[in-house]
């Protein structure tokens, strides 16, 4: 459900909108304009629920890449923007890389990137607010990149504290992960809740192992 457009996003007014349970897409990558989204159903990966696929599982254990946290987020977030074959079309703007690449300086955006012999092959960013986190997009140029790296944001989340990722829609690809549909109402009542919460993204140390991060999530689900 569209909301007002506007040409530019302020940092402040993209925070007041997650509050409510807003937030910005473009209708394609060139378009100047956004538009205010709020969902009549909700896509929510409940953090004491989530879960790996066999295969995924063993393809993690092998450490195929390098994690790091936060390092790149520009590169991160363009590569998100980016046409592909798969995806000739993007709703993340330059008024939309602008407000979050500002969120990432005062430290309420993050990245969870993945490298292979110093090449940025896969990642996702999103925002922490409170125990919430809005995950946001995600890419990938090598085999499971933006997988591995959804595995190990979820096991710094639940370290650090976190209730839940918002994934914003309902999407089947992510049921694999545990995700859920939920009406905007009952989002609404979570969200609530976890505003008024402490969660440490950083509670989890950079350099995370991946064991560490297996063991954190066979704990909590």
């Amino acid at each position: 459900m569209a909301r007002d457009s506007a040409n530019e996003i302020s940092v402040d007014e993209l925070l007041k909108a997650y509050t409510l349970g807003y937030f910005p897409m473009a209708r394609s990558r060139d378009d100047n304009q956004t538009v205010w989204i709020l969902p009549d159903e909700r896509g929510v990966i409940p953090l004491d629920d989530f879960h790996i696929p066999k295969r995924l599982l063993r393809f993690v254990k092998k450490d195929p890449f390098e994690i790091r946290i936060n390092t790149a987020f520009d590169q991160v977030i363009n590569a998100c923007a980016e046409t592909t074959k798969a995806r000739p079309d993007t709703w993340i703007n330059d008024a939309i890389i602008e407000a979050y690449t500002e969120l990432h300086f005062q430290g309420l955006a993050h990245s969870v990137e993945c490298w292979d012999n110093g090449r940025l092959v896969g990642g996702l960013y999103g925002v922490s607010l409170g125990a919430a986190f809005c995950g946001e997009s995600m890419f990938s140029r090598a085999t499971n990149a933006s997988k591995v790296a959804m595995v190990h944001l979820i096991g710094r989340l639940i370290v650090g504290g976190f209730d839940f990722i918002d994934a914003q829609f309902y999407n089947d690809h992510l049921t694999q992960f545990g995700l859920i549909g939920m009406v905007d109402k009952d989002y609404q009542v979570i969200l609530r809740d976890a505003l008024m919460q402490d969660a440490d993204f950083f509670a989890a140390p950079d350099q995370f192992s991946t064991s560490l991060v297996l063991q954190s999530i066979t704990q909590t689900s």
